[in-house]
């Protein structure tokens, strides 16, 4: 039989594409006969050389991974940082995989922040198709009137579009809780504006069936099959 190229070799197995078998042989995971072989562009003959590899690219992909973070103040969801925004909510975890933040929370929002490497749980949240219903604690620095609340509920019109119905829940003259199934910029900030109540602060507390619970401000968590299953729904 014809002598092979071993990147080609490995991929014809289904172990890796040929650019990821060339990484793994400079990586000394592949033997040839039981010699660690490092060298692009080695040939083999299938029929008589054996050849091991030390992980499949499939067993060494990135597991996915599913975290929840109890945002703080002054800390923007993005990856990277910038000289204007220095604080990133990746600064707040540290795990080995490439994570991303699933949606915004605005640099004055605290709260329920999801991130992950499942791009296909990322689309389910956030596509405005899918309308993901998420809870949030409005605090006013004045009492918020029942006309207020009638307005935000029957949705408020934003950049020349009225925002979907709401559902409020009023919990002191101060504070209430209002359900989104949208999320347009600074959404809440903006039709609380609107209807005459400026926004002290702002907290998400829930995104889907999954509560923020009493994870504590600036701390995270991975979350199991049961938390992620929540948000599939």
């Amino acid at each position: 039989m014809a002598l092979v190229r071993l990147n080609k070799y490995l991929a014809s197995l289904g172990i890796a594409s040929r650019r990821e078998a060339d990484t793994i042989i400079e990586n000394g995971e592949v033997r040839i006969n039981g010699e660690i072989i490092t060298q692009l562009g080695t040939k083999i003959d299938p029929e008589i050389d054996k050849v091991e590899v030390k992980n499949s690219v499939k067993e060494r992909r990135e597991k996915m991974v599913y975290i929840a973070l109890n945002k703080p103040l002054g800390y923007v969801c993005s990856v990277k940082a910038t000289r204007q925004e220095p604080n990133t909510v990746l600064d707040l975890i540290d795990v080995p995989e490439r994570i991303y933040p699933v949606g915004r929370l605005d640099k004055d929002t605290t709260g329920l922040l999801i991130l992950t490497n499942d791009g296909t749980l990322t689309f389910e949240l956030t596509h405005p198709s899918v309308e993901s219903e998420k809870e949030y604690e409005v605090t006013f620095f004045h009492p918020i009137t029942k006309g207020s609340i009638s307005r935000l509920e029957s949705g408020v019109k934003l950049f020349g579009q009225k925002t979907l119905p709401t559902k409020v829940i009023q919990k002191t003259p101060n504070r209430i809780h209002i359900i989104l199934r949208e999320g347009k910029n600074r959404q809440i900030r903006r039709i609380c504006q609107k209807v005459g109540c400026p926004v002290k602060s702002l907290k998400r507390i829930r995104i889907k069936g999954l509560k923020i619970g009493d994870l504590p401000l600036g701390k995270w968590c991975y979350l199991g099959k049961r938390e992620v299953d929540m948000l599939r729904k």
